[in-house]
Formats: structure tokens, C-alpha cells, sequence
């Protein structure tokens, strides 16, 4: 090898270690979420400038997805632990109709409508759980099983019919407006995500639940009770769907019989698209809010430039299948690099 090719070599690997160096300070990775949110915001603010960069657009993006924030929270604590709750869409759509039929058809007052509605969606939880930790059936067939189930009840109390308007009370709970301009809804999407975020990350009860998803067989070696954190999980994301159920029935005022299953695939999305986010690899409450965000900036913008309302789910299924890609091929790297390095 010549002198001249030594000094090419030293030049391109000097050249790549700073290359690395700008990609960890940037962190592409770990927030290419805001940067394409941030991107996405530029490029429809050129398109259609007059209708997206406004503030009615803001505070319906973020209005909107106050509810699906709410429902993704929940699910990530049986994501945390290694299930799969495909029934929260309906347990949302089931907990909607309950209340509004309670406080109308019902005659009952709204505080013990909330309050019946929030028991039977948890109750729902405690039997997806029971099913997942103590029969062993894979959550998926226990949760489909119990979709069914749950669409069918939610035909027989909304008697198929439109149940509404529901009370002012209730409907006040979530269109009031902070100074006028921020929903409250938003408010309790926040919180919801403070609390889920704090016990999740810096509770020992997270820390628990995190290790029976990512290695039960180990976590229970450890001394941790899995099938107990496995059952809690699936109780906890029951309480979301309902609490999230409750606040959409309020937010629209009137709900039909078929309003949940449309939450179902973006909670998915933006849990799976969050595991790229902030911390990769992992569900993480801030990584999803960034993709709820990121999802919801994505489909207006598409819709203001007059795409069909089919653009929605197209979208959402897109980045679904993204994020399960980058989170499976990203782990195949890991496991490639600790592989390589044992034989080394």
C-alpha cells in the first residue's frame, strides 16, 4: 500500500468518526419523528398555507387527537408487558355508547353514568387479563374474542341507534376551553401522559412491567410475578379505552353504535412508530405522542389538499407497517452487533 493510500484510508475513517459524531448529536434516529413532523408542517404550510397555517388547524389537530393520546397511553402498558389488546377500539366505542345511553334513555345523572361506564370498560380489562395470564390463551385470540364480544353489547344498549345529545354537563366536561383557545381535552390527554410516563419509567411498578414484556421467562427468575403484571397491564388499558370512551362521548355530543373501531389502528401505530422515537426499541409514552402528532399533521395536511377521507387509514397503516419494519430490522442489527462482538 502506498503512502498516498494510507493517507486516502485515514482520510475516509476520520471523515466517517465525525460523520457518526454529527449523527449522535443529532440524534436522527431518536427524533427523525419531530424532524419529519417539523417537515411535514413546512411542506403543507407551502401547499396550502391559507388553510394549514392557522390556528383553527392547530387546535383541531391536537383536539382531535386528545382521545387517541388517551387510548395509546392505555396501551402501552399491555404493550410494556407483552400483550396485545386488540379490543380497545370497540371497549372505547362500548364505553361511549354506555354513557350516553345511561345519561339519556337511562335518566341517570352524569357522575354516575362516568362512573358505571369506567367500571364496566376496567371489568372488560379484568377479563382480557384473566383470559391472557391465567387461562394462557395468546392475548390476541382473547382480545379478538372479546371485540366480538363488546360489539355485540354495544349494538344492544346503543339499540342501533344514535344515542344523544348527551348532557351539558358532560358535554362541557370536554369542549370547554382553556382561555378560550386551548380545549380542555387536551388538558386531560396531558396529564394522562404525565401519569402514564411517570409510572411506566420511574415507578418499580413499570419497571416490572417493562421486564415481563421484554423477557418474562427472565423477570420471573428475578423474582418479578408476571402473570400478576400481565393481568394489571390489561386492566389498566381497559380503564384507558373507557376513560378515553367517556371523553369522546362528551366530545361530539351524540354517538352511533360503530364510533371505536376507528381508534384502534392509530393507537397501534403511534405505539409501534413510538418504539423508534426517544428511545428505540422501546414503548415509551413521549415517542407516541410524538407520533399521534405526527400521524394527525400527516392526514390533515393530505385532506386539506383534498385527498378522500380514505387517506386516513391508508396513512395509519402505512406507518404501522414502517414502524414494526424499523423496530424489527433494528433489532435484528443489535442482536447482529452483541453477536459479533462475543465472537470477537
Amino acid at each position: 500500500m502506498t503512502q498516498q493510500e494510507t493517507v486516502a484510508e485515514e482520510r475516509v475513517d476520520t471523515t466517517s468518526v465525525r460523520l457518526e459524531r454529527v449523527k449522535s448529536r443529532i440524534g436522527f434516529m431518536k427524533y427523525s419523528g419531530i424532524y419529519i413532523w417539523i417537515a411535514l408542517i413546512v411542506l403543507f404550510g407551502i401547499l396550502v398555507p391559507q388553510t394549514f397555517l392557522t390556528g383553527q388547524t392547530a387546535t383541531s389537530i391536537i383536539g382531535n387527537e386528545a382521545v387517541t393520546i388517551i387510548v395509546a397511553v392505555g396501551l402501552l402498558f399491555s404493550l410494556s408487558a407483552g400483550g396485545f389488546d386488540l379490543s380497545i377500539g370497540q371497549n372505547l366505542g362500548f364505553a361511549a355508547v354506555t354513557v350516553a345511553t345511561l345519561s339519556t334513555v337511562g335518566g341517570m345523572d352524569p357522575l354516575t353514568s362516568v362512573i358505571i361506564t369506567l367500571v364496566l370498560s376496567t371489568l372488560v380489562g379484568v377479563i382480557n387479563g384473566f383470559f391472557v395470564s391465567v387461562v394462557k390463551i395468546h392475548s390476541l385470540i382473547a382480545t379478538l374474542g372479546m371485540t366480538s364480544i363488546l360489539l355485540a353489547a354495544t349494538r344492544l344498549v346503543s339499540g342501533q341507534q344514535f344515542r344523544g345529545p348527551l348532557p351539558d354537563v358532560l358535554r362541557q366536561l370536554s369542549n370547554f376551553s382553556l382561555f378560550g383557545v386551548v380545549p380542555i381535552i387536551v388538558l386531560y390527554a396531558l396529564v394522562v401522559a404525565l401519569v402514564g410516563w411517570y409510572v411506566l419509567e420511574h415507578t418499580p411498578f413499570g419497571r416490572k412491567l417493562n421486564a415481563t414484556g421484554a423477557n418474562p421467562d427472565a423477570a420471573f427468575l428475578a423474582g418479578v410475578r408476571t402473570n400478576r403484571y400481565l393481568f394489571l397491564s390489561f386492566v389498566i388499558t381497559g380503564f384507558g379505552a373507557g376513560l378515553a370512551g367517556v371523553f369522546l362521548a362528551g366530545k361530539i355530543g351524540s354517538v352511533g353504535p360503530d364510533i371505536g373501531p376507528a381508534y384502534l389502528l392509530p393507537a397501534f401505530a403511534a405505539a409501534f412508530l413510538g418504539t423508534t422515537q426517544l428511545k428505540p426499541g422501546k414503548f415509551n409514552v413521549w415517542g407516541t405522542v410524538i407520533a399521534i402528532l405526527l400521524l394527525a399533521t400527516g392526514v390533515k395536511g393530505l385532506q386539506l389538499l383534498g385527498g378522500a377521507q380514505w387517506i386516513t387509514d391508508a396513512f395509519n397503516g402505512v406507518a404501522l407497517l414502517a414502524a414494526v419494519s424499523v423496530a424489527v430490522v433494528s433489532a435484528r442489527r443489535v442482536a447482529a452487533g452483541k453477536g459479533r462482538r462475543r465472537t470477537g
